[in-house]
């Protein structure tokens, strides 16, 4: 199973960027062994519309655009779901089992996705109900992907 995640914006090089990619590949080394075939990231451009419906409508199909056919698509978004790193891993492992060609994870820009694409989503997830920038987003998303995998493997990574 392919992970993509699909992220509105840019991260710029620096300690963000490198603590990303840090993740995304342990998740993509050690998700081998718990059946992912690729942890990929596309970064998507950010709108410059004038209007704050318009930049989410333009992002959004920007975002369906890069999704794979057939996947899972959960959206993270601070007014979803509060799960565990056990149970997101329980769900990584359903839908492997559901043989699901991918899971595709989407991180917004501040505004938000338009509302067909979140009607669409199979979950919305949160890290909890603080707010936070999608850049850090994006790295607390792939460090539990990494810890899922750690979790779906029996590695110790994972003491809860």
């Amino acid at each position: 199973m392919r992970v993509v995640v699909a992220a509105v914006g840019r991260l710029k090089q620096g300690p963000e960027r490198e603590l990303a990619e840090r993740y995304r590949k342990r998740a993509a080394q050690a998700g081998r062994s718990a059946g992912l075939s690729a942890v990929d990231v596309i970064e998507i451009k950010e709108s410059r519309a004038a209007d704050t419906a318009r930049r989410m409508v333009e992002e959004s199909i920007a975002i369906a655009n890069v999704i794979p056919e057939h996947a899972v698509t959960v959206i993270l978004d601070g007014r979803g779901e509060s799960i565990s790193s056990a149970a997101f891993a329980g769900r990584l492992q359903e839908w492997r089992q559901q043989n699901k060609p991918a899971v595709a994870f989407i991180i917004g820009a501040a505004d938000g996705l338009a509302p067909g694409l979140r009607e669409k989503a199979s979950l919305a997830i949160a890290f909890g109900t603080a707010t936070w920038p999608h850049q850090l987003v994006r790295v607390m998303l792939l460090e539990q992907l990494y810890r899922a995998v750690t979790i779906l493997s029996g590695h110790p990574y994972h003491r809860a």
